[in-house]
């Protein structure tokens, strides 16, 4: 079918907002533009920084494990691992080790609403309420977080578009982030997305969410937003919102959409929202870091992500390996296309890392200001390059410069992602590799 896009120009608290939050890290962007193919050719030691990162982190005992890569084109990436998948456990981990992703989760989801965009089955700046009529009369709230009163509380200034709910610009509220009664609401109707853990600890617990996705989007229509849409950027459950936009959509389940046009396509044979029982072995251990002391908080062998989720969370909700998820990376490098197979035009690519932000939109005091977002990512073009990618709330991080074809990850499990500066640690050393290796190019 023919396209119809066209191309786009130190210890943390344990409060909820960090808890699934992700996306503070992709900072490289002036420093990765224009490097050849040649800067990774075969070497000794690949990438010698990014080492003793990951060495430092598992020897001192903050993490059990860490692994990092970089790769370029369609090539495969040059990869380093440190630790034991579970601290003290028998297997060694690697690019086959399973990580929660978490909110990388998002920039899958925001490509399989590219795709459906690219067929016509959905368009940009289409009302919401076209697919979902209950969000035609939502009411939003007057003073962000505020009260849920009718004092409080004024109709909608502009319809919700499929652009708001990929760019957390649509103004709906998210029980990881608002502090006030949205949040109690939210809790109180079951519209929660992600899980973490079985284990009851104090300060990772997140309520009971609703058992389908059809649920959770009519739960949520009836909960006031918490910004006018368009306004500011707001980090929200939109794009959880947007799985059940697809399933209506494609006339899919979305879970079954995901596999049948990213998944399979990619050849990412170890992505799920629920991890077989015959794959736990290699599921990681997550911990949580509290007053220094690190404790199990979700460990592998009996996750949490080994049952049946409530319903698959287009935010949060998948597990992967690194290999899996470089895939994904090396797809969207390749512009749609991975090892000669094309899974998405050019175009819904382009769009998709492209700056979707509606203007005038504010960014300012958030994690994005400086910065465009895309389809469930951030947008970096400093220095003239153009990374795309996000993070994850337990220690994940995956990117690719369009400009480059450079990509890049890191890989760990612990929570809050704010205990350690991983994010800002794994981009300095990244820098440090590229740095020595541009003068042996």
């Amino acid at each position: 079918m023919e396209s119809t896009i066209q191309p786009s120009p130190t210890l943390g608290c344990l409060s909820r907002r960090n808890l699934l939050r992700g996306g503070a890290a992709l900072g490289l962007g002036a420093g990765l533009g224009g490097w050849p193919l040649s800067a990774f050719a075969a070497t000794g030691e690949q990438w010698p920084a990014l080492r003793a990162m990951a060495r430092s982190y598992v020897e001192s005992h903050k993490v059990a494990n860490m692994l990092a890569y970089m790769g370029q084109g369609d090539g495969a990436p040059q990869m380093v691992a440190e630790g034991r998948d579970m601290a003290g456990g028998p297997r060694k981990s690697d690019a086959d080790s399973l990580y929660r992703l978490y909110s990388m989760t998002k920039p899958i989801t925001g490509m399989a609403v590219m795709i459906l965009i690219d067929e016509g089955r959905l368009s940009l700046d289409q009302p919401l309420a076209e697919i979902l009529p209950a969000f035609a009369d939502v009411k939003v709230q007057k003073t962000y977080d505020g009260l849920v009163s009718e004092d409080n509380l004024e109709p909608l200034a502009r319809p919700i578009t499929i652009r708001h709910l990929l760019t957390h610009t649509a103004g709906l509220g998210y029980s990881i982030v608002q502090q006030g009664p949205i949040k109690a609401l939210m809790e109180e109707r079951g519209v929660i997305s992600g899980q973490i853990s079985r284990i009851p600890m104090e300060g990772f617990i997140r309520g009971k969410p609703v058992e389908s996705l059809s649920l959770f989007a009519e739960r949520l229509a009836e909960i006031p937003l918490v910004r006018q849409p368009g306004t500011r950027w707001s980090y929200s459950c939109g794009l959880d919102l947007l799985g059940r936009v697809i399933e209506l959509a494609s006339g899919e389940t979305f879970d079954q959409f995901l596999k049948d046009h990213i998944f399979d396509p990619c050849g990412m044979t170890s992505t799920w929202f629920r991890v077989p029982a015959s794959e736990a072995g290699r599921l990681t251990t997550t911990y949580a870091v509290v007053k220094g002391e690190v404790l199990p908080l979700d460990p592998g062998p009996s996750s949490i992500f080994l049952d049946q989720p409530a319903f698959p969370f287009g935010g949060s909700g998948l597990v992967g390996s690194p290999r899996d998820y470089d895939r994904f990376l090396r797809m969207l490098a390749g512009y749609g296309r991975i090892e000669g197979k094309r899974v998405m035009s050019e175009a819904a690519v382009r769009m998709g890392t492209s700056d979707l932000l509606p203007s005038p939109v504010v960014t300012k005091g958030t994690s994005v200001a400086g910065y465009g977002f895309g389809a469930g990512g951030r947008v970096g073009w400093a220095g003239g390059t153009s990374a795309f990618g996000w993070a994850g709330a337990a220690g994940t991080v995956g990117f690719v410069d369009m400009a480059s074809g450079l990509r890049g990850g890191i890989y760990t499990q612990y929570m809050p992602s704010t205990a350690y500066p991983v994010y800002a640690e794994f981009e300095k050393a990244v820098e440090s590799d590229l740095a020595s290796r541009k003068g042996t190019a």
